[in-house]
């Protein structure tokens, strides 16, 4: 009985999830601490921390998608320019240890004051860490930006409604468009109804997917003849192919 019962337990154990070590938990602590001391080094173009912490065989790839050797990154570091103030905090932080290497993805937060005026950015990453002889050295990292939904603006009741119509993609594949008190919305068939916020005149956009763009265009008369949905500077071209059949809608007081 003695030994099934120790040989349950040992299978419990066995089966049990591991937890974080408590030398996984001071490696993650160490991990960030230098790459707070990578980020605090950016502003002032403390090029010494970066050659410190990176791996000879370094490879970075920035927010545009421009890939670095240590190198190449070395040799643009320098302090911010007059008239720009900044610094750049680490928000959330988590790593997972695999042995000598070490995977970390973290937020932080960019503060730069451009010329008086306050820009506030924020950007994730993905970082490669290795541990050798002289302590962890950063082999590779992967940054991206956070994208945010732009401002929008207010359109008058007859500017909204005059995008109103169908547009077809192809003979088959069409969207009617409606105006609403404070937008657009989409209708395609077998999808859900989308709805548009305007950040410019022609220009609008689904809050919460910031990388699309629905663009309207003119003729040469000024008339609205379609639209694109623009996606990382690619275009699909949609043709107004006719009116929006009619229905019931209120547009609040707006005269327009």
């Amino acid at each position: 009985m003695k030994r099934m019962i120790l040989g349950l337990a040992f299978a419990i154990a066995l089966a049990a999830p591991a937890r974080p070590s408590s030398d996984d938990a001071q490696t993650e602590a160490d991990l960030r601490r230098m790459t707070q001391e990578l980020l605090d080094a950016v502003a002032p173009g403390k090029r010494e921390v970066w050659e410190r912490y990176l791996d000879a065989r370094f490879v970075h790839m920035d927010e545009n998608g421009v890939v670095r050797n240590k190198t190449e990154l070395l040799r643009e570091f320098a302090p911010l320019p007059p008239g720009l103030v900044g610094r750049i905090e680490i928000d959330t932080y988590e790593a997972t240890i695999y042995g000598d290497i070490a995977i970390a993805a973290y937020q932080m937060q960019e503060y730069l004051d451009y010329h008086g005026q306050p820009l506030r950015s924020r950007f994730r990453a993905l970082d490669t860490w290795r541990r050798t002889p002289e302590g962890w050295r950063l082999i590779g990292e992967h940054a991206a930006a956070v994208h945010k939904d732009p401002p929008t603006i207010t359109l008058s009741g007859g500017e909204r409604c005059a995008y109103e119509g169908v547009y077809a993609l192809t003979p088959e594949i069409s969207t009617t468009i409606r105006c609403t008190d404070d937008g657009l919305t989409s209708e395609r068939n077998g999808r859900p109804i989308a709805k548009y916020a305007a950040e410019l005149r022609d220009v609008f956009f689904v809050p919460g997917q910031p990388r699309t763009r629905r663009i309207f265009t003119r003729d040469a008369s000024g008339r609205i003849d379609g639209f694109v949905d623009r996606r990382e500077g690619e275009d699909i071209r949609w043709n107004r192919s006719g009116d929006a059949p009619k229905q019931r809608w209120t547009l609040g007081a707006d005269p327009s």
